[in-house]
């Protein structure tokens, strides 16, 4: 999986004024809970763009005065009106601690319904998961070979060992559904067919 390294520095002042003047030297405040303690810290802005302007699922590692925490992105703020990068919440993965994270979902296998002529209708990008650290991955893989024409997937149909799928089990995922074109060679057919 994809590992971010952030060199960060431990905030000594807390506060609007503080936090706007490290905005100011383009740095971005942020803190790290989930762990024994939280971390208040700022890195330089551009130290998050691989990590936060991404539709991947990475990891982060931040480095503050000698110690290193593993974490994932929980939370971002934006400013309303420049849309810069403002703060960051990261969670610290704990070895032993469950954590709720969105993965990114990727379909794989041709469609038996778009070979037939449909087309395939993606509708979910991502799902939330519950699993321990080390079950974590880039993106959930499921498998679209078997799905028909006029078909759908559903969340309760991908499968994830050691992880447990937040979203509801009855959201479609992708659909085959048919084109105008087989509409129409449909009804032509329809037509031309003799009637009983």
């Amino acid at each position: 999986m994809k590992t971010v390294t952030i060199e960060g520095h431990l905030r000594t002042e807390a506060g609007k004024k503080a936090a706007r003047q490290l905005r100011s030297q383009e740095n971005v405040p942020g803190v790290i809970y989930g762990g024994a303690q939280e971390v208040n810290f700022y890195a330089p802005a551009k130290a998050f763009k691989s990590l936060v302007y991404t539709s991947e699922f990475q990891l982060a590692e931040v480095k503050i005065d000698g110690k290193v925490y593993k974490c994932i992105l929980k939370d971002l703020q934006f400013d309303k009106v420049s849309d810069a990068l403002i703060h960051v919440d990261l969670l610290e993965l704990v070895a032993d601690k469950k954590v709720v994270a969105t993965l990114p979902l990727k379909l794989v296998g041709s469609s038996a319904g778009v070979k037939a002529g449909g087309k395939l209708i993606s509708k979910v990008k991502s799902v939330k998961v519950k699993a321990l650290p080390k079950d974590l991955k880039e993106f959930i893989e499921l498998d679209i070979t078997n799905l028909e024409l006029n078909g759908n997937l559903r969340i309760e149909d991908i499968k994830t060992p050691n992880m447990e799928i937040m979203n509801s089990p009855r959201i479609p995922v992708a659909s085959v559904v048919m084109t105008r074109q087989l509409k129409q060679e449909e009804s032509a057919a329809d037509k031309a067919a003799p009637k009983k």
